[in-house]
C-alpha cells in the first residue's frame, strides 16, 4: 500500500499530541496516512506496553489511519545507528510516502530529538540505490520522500509553517484521549508526571488556538522544515 503521508513517533501518542489535527484533515481530503511508532512506550510511568498498544489502535481508528505499526525499538535506549536506520528504511520503501512527519528536532524527552534525527537520516539513506533492503523475502526499491517535516511537542519551537486545523480540533483531542492511562485523570492512583497534569491536557487546545490566532484561523498546528517550502505563486499563501 502506497501512503501519501507517513508519520513517525518515538512513542505511541507523540503524533497524536502534535500532528493529529493535520492528519485528520488530510485524511478527510482523501489522503492515505499511516503512523509508525518506534517504541511501545514501555518506560512510561503509567500503564503498560500492552495497554499502550491497545490505546494506539483506538487512536488509529479515531483518525482513520490506513496503517499503524510499531517497530518495538527500546524505549529510552534506541540509537541512531545502521541497524535502526535500516528498519525505518524498510518502512519508507514499503509505503513510499511523499511526505514524512517526525518528532520535534529538540525536546524535553531525549527520545524525541533522537527519533527526529534517526528518521530524517533514514529518509535520506532510503533514496540511495546501493543500500539494499529486503522485506518479506522481496528486494525493495529505493525511495526518498519529497519532504520531511518536524512537528512541535513539549518545547515551544517557532514553526516554519502552520496548518489550519479548524474543524478538526475535536478529532485531535479525541485521538489524544484514547490514551486514557497517559493523561489527566483526577481519579487515577498512578504516579503523577509532567504530562498527566490538567494544564498539559489543556495545552493541546491552547497551543492550537494560539497558532491559529497568529494566522487568523481558529486552530492550527506548527511544523519545522529541513529545506525551504516552495509555492507556485503568492496567491497560494494564506
Amino acid at each position: 500500500m502506497k501512503l501519501d503521508i507517513l508519520a513517525f513517533g518515538a512513542h505511541p501518542d507523540d503524533v497524536e499530541i502534535s500532528a493529529s489535527g493535520t492528519i485528520a484533515k488530510e485524511i478527510s481530503l482523501g489522503k492515505k496516512v499511516g503512523i509508525i511508532d518506534l517504541t511501545r512506550g514501555e518506560l512510561g510511568s503509567r500503564g503498560s506496553a500492552e495497554i499502550r498498544d491497545a490505546e494506539a489502535q483506538k487512536a488509529a481508528a479515531i483518525l482513520g489511519l490506513s496503517v499503524r505499526k510499531n517497530l518495538e525499538f527500546r524505549d529510552g535506549f534506541f540509537v541512531n545507528d545502521e541497524a535502526h536506520q535500516l528498519e525505518i528504511i524498510k518502512m519508507i520503501r514499503k509505503y513510499k510516502p511523499e511526505i514524512v512527519l517526525c518528532n520535534a528536532i529538540d525536546d524535553r524527552h531525549i527520545d524525541h530529538g533522537k527519533g527526529s534525527k534517526l528518521v530524517s537520516d533514514a529518509c535520506f539513506l532510503s533514496g540511495l540505490l546501493k543500500i539494499e533492503t529486503h522485506l518479506e523475502g522481496q528486494k525493495q526499491e529505493h525511495w526518498r520522500p519529497k519532504q520531511v517535516y518536524h512537528y512541535i511537542q513539549w518545547n515551544t519551537i517557532e514553526p516554519d509553517f502552520v496548518v489550519d486545523i479548524t474543524g478538526f480540533i475535536d478529532v485531535k483531542v479525541a485521538s489524544i484521549l484514547a490514551y486514557t492511562t497517559q493523561f489527566y485523570d483526577p481519579n487515577s492512583k498512578e504516579p503523577a508526571t509532567p504530562i498527566t497534569s490538567k494544564a498539559f491536557l489543556d495545552s493541546f487546545s491552547f497551543r492550537s488556538q494560539d497558532l491559529g490566532r497568529l494566522v487568523g484561523v481558529d486552530y492550527a498546528e506548527g511544523f519545522t522544515v529541513e529545506r525551504y517550502v516552495a509555492v507556485n505563486s503568492l496567491s497560494d499563501l494564506k
